[in-house]
């Protein structure tokens, strides 16, 4: 049994298993797709019922061969956790309220940034970020909340079309927020101008400050959180390079000593 286990966990640690199992995650994101499409459903005749069918079989065999090899530490990897509980409501029978959770199995897509460094990378670097983004976003409220207040008071009073964009608190809010993304931005604009000609100032600086400039700094914090991964993986790489240097220099110096010592063992003549 334990040789059993042994191999089973070399084939579900390999490479090979690890392409598989990203081959079918794409494929089932593949069939979940097609089985949106009525014309799609017709020209493949109930096949890609089959298809999804098998996938789900695959995909429980999958779980069932890495439980094997991993037992309970199985559930110490968020990632199998995750696997599990989605593979576990693809097996509920679709049928009734309960057919949306088999379509959850798309989720399995999410796996991949685990198994693609690249990917991984950026996730990681984005989940580095967000203290830097919840500062910025912080600042980003303040200016929202300001800009709201001056808004409501100073426009909001005129009524009429202005009502709808600046009667209260969230309705400035949602309008600023609107000219933010540049959604719409100029017929805001034109319909406040008609009312308050230097309303322009206003909308400059506003768009500028919150558009170019604060959205910008959350590009840059995510950079530059890419950037301090990238390096702390090369600080990593070369230490590890180095460890192994030192090893290996180790390992001379103890070859050249034991053949010293061979060497003052043997008796002269």
């Amino acid at each position: 049994m334990a040789s059993l286990r042994d191999r089973i966990t070399k084939i579900v640690t390999s490479d090979t298993f690890t392409k598989v199992v990203t081959g079918l995650i794409l494929l089932n994101a593949l069939t979940l797709g097609l089985a949106t499409n009525i014309e799609a459903q017709h020209a493949f005749h109930g096949a890609l019922g089959h298809i999804d069918n098998a996938i789900i079989v695959l995909f429980v065999i999958e779980i069932a061969l890495r439980l094997y090899a991993h037992r309970w530490s199985f559930f110490k990897n968020g990632w199998n956790v995750f696997d599990f509980v989605i593979i576990s409501i693809a097996m509920v029978p679709a049928s009734g309220p309960f057919a949306i959770l088999r379509t959850l199995r798309v989720l399995r897509l999410v796996r991949l940034i685990s198994d693609v460094p690249r990917m991984r990378r950026v996730i990681d670097a984005m989940l580095n970020a967000i203290p830097g983004m919840g500062a910025i976003a912080a600042v980003m409220l303040i200016l929202f909340y300001v800009s709201a207040v001056m808004t409501t008071q100073v426009f909001g009073a005129a009524g009429g079309q202005m009502e709808n964009f600046y009667g209260t608190i969230p309705k400035s809010m949602w309008t600023l927020f609107r000219l933010m993304t540049l959604d719409g931005w100029y017929d805001v604009a034109r319909d406040t101008m008609a009312l308050f000609p230097y309303a322009w100032m206003f909308f400059v600086v506003f768009i500028v400050v919150m558009t170019f400039a604060v959205l910008n700094l959350f590009i840059g914090i995510i950079v530059d959180a890419m950037n301090t991964l990238h390096d702390e993986e090369g600080d990593s790489r070369a230490h590890k390079d180095h460890s192994e240097e030192m090893k290996l220099l180790r390992k001379v110096e103890r070859d050249i000593k034991q053949l010293h010592e061979k060497l003052d063992a043997k008796p002269k003549r």
